[in-house]
């Protein structure tokens, strides 16, 4: 991570310094990163709440395999930079079977989670002041979050039960239909006309509850009912710009259905959401960090975050899904973790320390803070 040439006045120097020492005690660096660091990065890092929207933590779904192997959550994240993650796991990576299975599944995945998180002395932050306080206290910390609604199988009450279990960020869809559909996924053809009732009747629940609702995997139609809906501020945690193909061709085709139009970044934005860009089709930090400006462009300032798509630490063999990037190796000869060499690309492409802060975890606590004021 080379050093900027530019000059620092005495002030960001002091700083900056002081900035590095708070990261350095946080993240004892290796030999490499404490001589090739940018000061400029460890300030930005230690002064932000540095967020992952959508990071998998996969973990085993079957109650003979809980808790699965030690995971090294809180390495790996001290590791990165990052303050926090949208800890998810999906229930559809393999066929659904008969009516329970999907709520088993989540028992068991949330149970796997409770364990992994005591082995590590790592806590699910509930509200923006459990984010804050972890934050202060240097303490890395989960917002936990499912991808897809199957585990309800049509009943309202489970959102309740997973709210008490530490559920504060649902992605109401994910690649297939859960058993009582919530609305259609824009990789499979449209068949409820967007929205569902049930689909409804969730974001109204989520709304009073306190729960995030995350419209990533919905197409077009359900998007635009769901903003209708929702009385809070949504995230669509994980996307890219439909122009921003990046250098693989065949992986672009595959990528391109899960991707944005400018018209839907804008729907989102205007209604106060915000969206977040993966690492997929950006084979270079740079590369990433330009996928970033160009959505700001589209969107601005306040309406982008971070939602890499990746996994911190290796699957547990029983919950695999297609996307297995490790998020602290997301680019080929990748060094420092993933969020340093991230504010390091966005620097190199002309962000603010401030823009970085609002990118890197800012907007998504805005959203995460009015989703969650007021519920207990």
């Amino acid at each position: 991570m080379a050093r900027s040439g530019k000059k620092l006045s005495r002030r960001e120097f002091v700083t900056t310094l002081a900035g590095a020492g708070a990261v350095m005690m946080l993240n004892p660096l290796s030999a490499w990163a404490i001589d090739e660091i940018d000061p400029r990065v460890a300030a930005i890092v230690a002064a932000t709440i540095g967020i992952d929207t959508h990071n998998h933590i996969d973990v085993p779904l079957i109650a003979a395999d809980v808790p699965g192997p030690d995971i090294d959550l809180a390495g790996e994240m001290k590791r990165s930079g990052l303050s926090a993650i949208c800890m998810t796991f999906a229930l559809d990576y393999q066929k659904m079977g008969p009516p329970g299975e999907a709520y088993t599944r989540f028992i068991n995945g949330l149970a796997s989670m409770d364990q992994q998180l005591k082995r590590n002395r790592m806590k699910r932050s509930l509200n923006m002041a459990d984010l804050r306080t972890a934050h202060k206290k240097h303490q890395p910390t989960v917002i936990q979050s499912v991808e897809g609604g199957h585990f309800l199988e049509g009943h309202l009450e489970r959102l309740g039960e997973a709210y008490n279990r530490g559920l504060r960020h649902l992605g109401l869809l994910h690649d297939s239909d859960a058993s009582v559909p919530l609305g259609d996924v824009y990789t499979n053809p449209p068949r409820w006309g967007g929205l569902t009732a049930f689909g409804t009747d969730v974001i109204k629940e989520c709304n009073r509850l306190g729960i995030l609702i995350d419209l990533a995997h919905a197409n077009a139609g359900t998007t635009a009912a769901a903003l209708k809906v929702t009385t809070h501020p949504v995230i669509i945690s994980h996307t890219g710009l439909d122009t921003q193909l990046g250098q693989n061709p065949s992986m672009a085709r595959m990528m391109q259905p899960r991707l944005i139009s400018k018209e839907q970044a804008r729907t989102v934005a205007d209604a106060g959401g915000v969206i977040g860009v993966w690492t997929h089709l950006a084979d270079s930090p740079l590369e990433y960090a330009r996928n970033i400006r160009a959505l700001v462009d589209v969107i601005g300032i306040n309406h982008v975050c971070l939602g890499t798509d990746t996994k911190l630490t290796p699957g547990s063999g029983q919950n695999h899904g297609r996307m297995g990037e490790r998020t602290n190796q997301a680019w080929e000869g990748q060094k420092p973790g993933f969020y340093y060499t991230v504010v390091d690309a966005m620097l190199k492409v002309g962000f603010t320390a401030e823009e970085i802060g609002k990118i890197g975890g800012g907007n998504f606590c805005r959203v995460f803070d009015a989703a969650t004021t007021g519920h207990s």
